[in-house]
């Protein structure tokens, strides 16, 4: 079983609006659906609205909240801005199998490679690659 953490983007994503395509994440087969507290808590924060957050709450109901990692470390080539960097130091310690993020400007250069273990992609290309 593949293990999918969600960058705070993507939950932001999906609860922006309903019938959001992102949601096609929780229908996959196959996959456990993960993402840490500082990723969800910076995506609740970012929603503008009562309805919105509580579709967050009811997608979160669907995804393991991992734990922070601060101790793991990243290899010198994936140095990340200090906010993304809990956020990947997270899926390595979950032993994630992928991160899916739609963040193109922090982590661009590291789309589509392996990073401690975990594959870095975009939503889009990681759904059309299941």
């Amino acid at each position: 079983m593949l293990r999918v953490f969600l960058d705070a983007n993507v939950l932001f994503s999906a609860a922006w609006r309903e019938g959001a395509g992102l949601l096609k994440l929780w229908e996959t087969p196959g996959i456990r659906l993960l993402t840490s507290g500082y990723a969800a808590e910076e995506a609740r924060r970012n929603l503008d609205s009562a309805a919105r957050r509580a579709r967050l709450e009811k997608l979160l109901e669907d995804v393991e909240i991992v734990p922070e990692s601060p101790g793991t470390s990243l290899p010198p080539e994936a140095r990340l801005p200090a906010g993304d960097e809990p956020i990947l130091k997270a899926a390595i310690a979950a032993r994630a199998t992928h991160l899916v993020t739609g963040d193109l400007r922090d982590f661009g250069r590291l789309l589509d490679r392996e990073v401690g273990g975990v594959r870095i992609q975009t939503p889009g290309v990681f759904l059309r690659t299941r």
